[in-house]
């Protein structure tokens, strides 16, 4: 089971948010890609990399950011946040190291995107699935839907991703725990891969994922505080 090290990146700046609130941030670093140098001399094989602006406006707002983080390293990165059209997701994945781009709210809203993308890109498209009691939420999770988080992993499954990012919104930020039983019912919802994001902060947290059908966790705000080190975090979820 793998760790992914999580870059948030707002106004060019690695931050963290508190259940995803744009207003609520604390600024860990001016420069990210020495953010991802750091995790990198870690032990980290890949970095998820979020576009904050981009998710909130559906852009590439962070673009330059982003390339020079690519640059900066030589393990992989998954790339996500405002990405709603295929020029944006060619963008990325023509970059070197980019091994998937994440489409969130227009694998809500465009799932023709999907599956256009899926057929020219098989196995570099996941998406993100962000729940909020459940239920869907696109737009930098600014909107909550009436779908279910389960039934939209169900339907992208069908258009041929090749992984759910599944970010339980309540948890992220707030370093007290995983929503386990949400996650376990995610990952026996499809047969695709499922990387779990929110609320992991501590050893216990990883190691509470034992029997759930994980290929990774992505891990932010508790590496950032060093309430976890990723060097231990590495070597307890390959245990799993």
């Amino acid at each position: 089971m793998q760790i992914f090290p999580a870059i948030d990146i707002k106004n060019g700046k690695c931050v963290r948010l508190t259940q995803g609130r744009m207003q609520d941030e604390t600024v860990y670093s001016d420069e990210p890609w020495e953010m991802a140098k750091k995790w990198e001399a870690n032990g980290a094989s890949i970095i998820h990399l979020v576009d904050l602006d981009g998710a909130v406006e559906g852009n590439a707002r962070n673009l330059p950011v982003i390339k020079k983080i690519i640059n900066s390293i030589k393990v992989q990165v998954q790339i996500g946040g405002g990405i709603r059209d295929i020029k944006t997701a060619e963008t990325y994945l023509a970059m070197p190291r980019v091994k998937r781009v994440i489409i969130g709210t227009a694998a809500y809203e465009n799932p023709a995107l999907v599956n256009t993308l899926t057929r020219k890109y098989p196995g570099r498209v996941a998406v993100g699935v962000d729940a909020k009691d459940g239920k869907v939420a696109i737009k930098g999770w600014v909107t909550v839907t009436s779908e279910k988080a389960v039934d939209l992993a169900r339907n992208l499954e069908g258009a041929g991703v090749s992984c759910i990012i599944y970010t339980d919104i309540s948890k992220d930020g707030m370093m007290a725990g995983p929503n386990i039983e949400a996650t376990r019912e995610m990952t026996e919802s499809v047969n695709i891969p499922v990387v779990a994001s929110g609320g992991i902060s501590s050893v216990a947290d990883i190691e509470s994922y034992r029997g759930v059908r994980l290929e990774g966790m992505i891990i932010g705000k508790a590496l950032y505080t060093g309430k976890l080190d990723l060097n231990e975090a590495i070597r307890t979820a390959s245990s799993l």
